[in-house]
């Protein structure tokens, strides 16, 4: 019952964000019902479990959405040094670690990853993820450890739920 009310007040709450519609009751009344309708489909299709609403992730992602807001600021920054410079490029792919304890936990690396220009996510292993970089700064970046660090944290509430990537694979 948490995760379908935790669910419905983030949605309601990205409603109200997304339409600037604060004070017309037909239409407060109507992103409540929208809201309502799509956890009451969430749950139908039985998608409310402790991965799929987590709650107890989104504080530690508010916290980790700003560190990461800025890695995509520098990273736009390199990537407009390879524009003007394109002698800077040099692609390359490498493995890098990923001390992720649950899916959800690689998936949020995974996507960070992607969503920093100048890098993106090729394939997921168990404890691994293979990063295709436009120049190898980005690669160090992420042998560094610090994205992979950052991501553990917020999955953390997580940890206990699926063991470490060894102990999965």
């Amino acid at each position: 019952m948490k995760h379908a009310l935790s669910l419905f007040v983030v949605l309601y709450a990205l409603w109200l964000l997304l339409s600037g519609h604060w004070v017309d009751p037909l239409l407060l009344t109507l992103g409540a019902v929208s809201a309502a309708l799509a956890v009451f489909v969430a749950w139908r299709m039985e998608g409310l479990d402790h991965e799929g609403v987590p709650v107890s992730v989104t504080l530690n992602a508010l916290a980790y959405w700003p560190w990461l807001l800025w890695q995509i600021v520098l990273a736009n920054l390199a990537v407009a040094r390879c524009i003007l410079d394109p002698g800077r490029v040099a692609p390359r792919m490498a493995w890098v670690p990923a001390s992720q304890c649950s899916d959800l936990g690689t998936v949020i690396y995974a996507n960070s990853i992607t969503l920093t220009p100048g890098t993106i996510s090729v394939h997921v292993e168990r404890g691994r993820i293979l990063v295709h970089a436009l120049e190898g700064g980005g690669i160090d970046d992420l042998e560094a450890g610090e994205m992979d660090r950052r991501c553990a944290r917020v999955e953390r509430p997580l940890a206990g739920l699926a063991g470490t990537p060894k102990e999965r694979g």
